[in-house]
């Protein structure tokens, strides 16, 4: 598995894994009783809504994969979450200057909607798929192995630190996730192959430079 030929799709594997906690999605699902407060958005109004809106979301990035392909959703979907990172960010830094602090709340709620809708097309399932298709029958196992691990540990982390972060600076924190949605972005453009429509053989030549 830790062969030279493998780097590149070890990279890949661990990159998506890495982008998909980093962005911050894990401590924004268990603490979006705690954001919605800070902005004045009603908590149980936000929760219902919420928890509507996550059950569609999951079927879009399953409609849209097969048709434009994983990595044009991979690379929307990081735009997205990073501008909807700012964007509660900067709701957050309004009320904070106190400039229509009776809106904050509306504004972070529907652009943590914007946040996971942009997530569900792309880095919210399709790490997942990829990691499927990029590893040869020979690592599959152990790389899934250490790819899953890297997913479960970075979200540990995330969920863990969010609650601090979020103590410290309200909107540092969006503006944290923003900036690691703008570095995914270049992650993907220059690392993340496209996969739809390749065969295994195929995607290990354009992985490994060996045909």
């Amino acid at each position: 598995m830790f062969q030279k030929k493998y780097r590149r799709t070890l990279v890949v594997g661990i990159g998506l894994m890495l982008i998909q906690q980093l962005c911050g999605a894990s401590g924004i699902t268990y603490y979006s009783n705690a954001i919605f407060r800070k902005s004045g958005f009603p908590e149980r109004l936000g929760s219902m809504i919420f928890g509507v809106f996550v059950i569609p979301k999951s079927l879009v990035g399953l409609i849209f994969v097969d048709r434009w392909g994983r990595r044009p959703l991979l690379l929307a979907s990081a735009v997205g979450m990073s501008i909807g990172s700012l964007l509660i960010g900067v709701s957050f830094t309004l009320q904070q200057m106190n400039v229509l602090p009776e809106l904050t709340g509306v504004f972070v709620f529907v652009n943590i909607l914007v946040y996971f809708g942009f997530s569900a097309i792309g880095i919210g399932g399709l790490p997942w798929v990829i990691m499927s298709e990029i590893f040869p029958i020979n690592i599959k196992v152990s790389a899934g192995t250490i790819v899953a691990l890297t997913s479960w540990t970075s979200g540990w982390f995330v969920s863990y630190a969010f609650n601090f972060m979020f103590e410290w600076s309200a909107p540092g924190t969006f503006y944290i996730f923003a900036a690691v949605g703008g570095l995914s972005l270049i992650f993907i453009w220059m690392v993340v192959p496209e996969t739809k429509g390749k065969s295994l053989e195929e995607l290990q030549a354009s992985l490994t430079g060996i045909n």
